[in-house]
């Protein structure tokens, strides 16, 4: 799906937010239903640690936000979503643009507001990976979000 005017401008505001533009990553794509979202993660000298490679600390900063954004716009305001917990994992050091999808579907969607019909709250775990330009994941971080109705 292609991007909307505003999820345009949305892409613009985070890339200059100072807290995501620390990370030295860009959002580089949003769906205009927020079903979808791309970052990237330059080696460059804002993002390179001391052996040369992409700082952890840039590669989950980029991709900490998403998830929990992408409920709050596709469940919309009578439910309460926060981030709860998050690990990473570092699998080959990043030494070139590291790339990184997101993308929750109507099924996912369903599953959140079926199973609060049942409970209080729930806690969703979502795995993003970081991948070069070749396809090579260098690292995965995994999401737990916790959702409830108001």
């Amino acid at each position: 799906m292609p991007e909307s005017l505003r999820t345009r401008l949305t892409r613009h505001g985070f890339n200059v937010f100072p807290a995501y533009f620390g990370t030295g990553a860009h959002v580089t794509y949003i769906s205009s239903d927020w079903r979808e979202v791309r970052v990237a993660v330059p080696l460059s000298l804002r993002t390179r640690n001391y052996v040369g490679t992409i700082f952890g600390g840039s590669m989950y900063g980029a991709v900490d936000p998403f998830y929990m954004i992408m409920l709050i716009r596709n469940l919309g305001p009578g439910y309460v979503v926060w981030d709860k917990a998050a690990s990473i994992r570092f699998l080959k050091p990043g030494r070139r643009t590291l790339e990184a999808s997101f993308q929750i579907d109507e099924a996912e969607l369903a599953a959140i507001r079926a199973a609060l019909d049942t409970q209080r709250s729930v806690d969703r775990t979502y795995t993003v990976r970081l991948a070069d330009p070749e396809g090579v994941v260098c690292a995965e971080v995994e999401k737990l979000v916790y959702v409830r109705r108001k």
